[in-house]
């Protein structure tokens, strides 16, 4: 099963390597948001949202995560920087710290995947924090 997949990241080599993960994995990336404005414009297409904490306007992406699981949508976050979640975000599915190696991204997204396509049944991958 493939599903849509917004990618919420600011720096533009991770973002693009985020997005050639998706497509080898047979989803269909959405779109690239740099910041809190765009994600929210693209919400609406999403299923699967991979978010950043800090964005082009700041560190948004919990407010982003929010919004996107209120509307339904399976969010991952993926920072460097952990603690500025303040714990869990209600709705996202967990967190994993970067960088990400390959391997990880790769059954990261997939796992996601699984839960949206609902397999509750499997255990996180490594480097994943479930909320």
């Amino acid at each position: 099963m493939s599903f849509n997949i917004l990618i919420v990241e600011d720096q533009p080599l991770i973002a693009l390597n985020l997005q050639d993960t998706v497509e080898e994995l047979g989803h269909n990336p959405i779109g690239i948001a740099s910041n809190m404005y765009q994600a929210l414009m693209l919400a609406s297409k999403a299923d699967v949202a991979l978010v950043d904490v800090h964005l082009e306007d700041g560190p948004t992406g919990p407010i982003v995560g929010r919004a996107l699981a209120d509307a339904e949508v399976s969010v991952l976050f993926m920072t460097s920087d952990p603690g500025a979640l303040r714990g869990a975000v209600e709705g996202a599915l967990g967190v994993m710290q970067k960088p990400i190696l390959d391997l990880e991204l790769i059954e990261a997204i997939q796992y996601v995947a699984d839960r949206r396509a609902g397999n509750n049944d499997i255990p996180p991958p490594r480097g994943l924090t479930e909320f």
